[in-house]
């Protein structure tokens, strides 16, 4: 019996909605990254970019456990000398949590092509709404 190679031409890519409200980030945050590569599928070939669409709705609503909103920041740098910026995790959820949410996320894929590809397939919104209803999207509990 030989191994099973999935070919990228063979890719049926689905539609998966996954709710952030009331769960920890960082739960969400596994569920999508496995779902945008497709290690929820038998046919997994680690080198063929054979994931799913994601779209995380309720972003804001989504919770940090522990003292992570006080304690945890979020670090970038102009590329300036003494250019380096830091917004808390407070600050962060307030203004821009889907920001949060999507760095979660990318922190979790590949640091490669096939990451940077998955990552495109996010689609993150702070609220309940969203503009994928066209693709009809199947639930996935987390």
């Amino acid at each position: 019996m030989s191994t099973f190679m999935q070919k990228k031409e063979a890719v049926v890519r689905k539609w998966y909605i996954l709710d952030a409200a009331g769960k920890p980030m960082g739960k969400t945050a596994v569920a999508a990254a496995d779902l945008l590569r497709g290690k929820n599928a038998p046919e997994f070939t680690p080198h063929v970019d054979c994931g799913n669409f994601v779209i995380i709705i309720n972003a804001e609503k989504a919770v940090l456990t522990g003292k992570k909103m006080e304690d945890k920041y979020y670090y970038h740098h102009s590329g300036y000398i003494g250019g380096m910026k830091k917004v808390q995790a407070k600050t962060m959820m307030a203004t821009k949590p889907e920001y949060a949410m999507e760095l979660a996320i990318k922190g979790m894929l590949p640091k490669n092509t096939l990451g940077a590809k998955a990552f495109t397939r996010l689609k993150v919104y702070a609220g309940a709404a969203h503009k994928h209803e066209a693709q009809k999207p199947e639930a996935y509990e987390i």
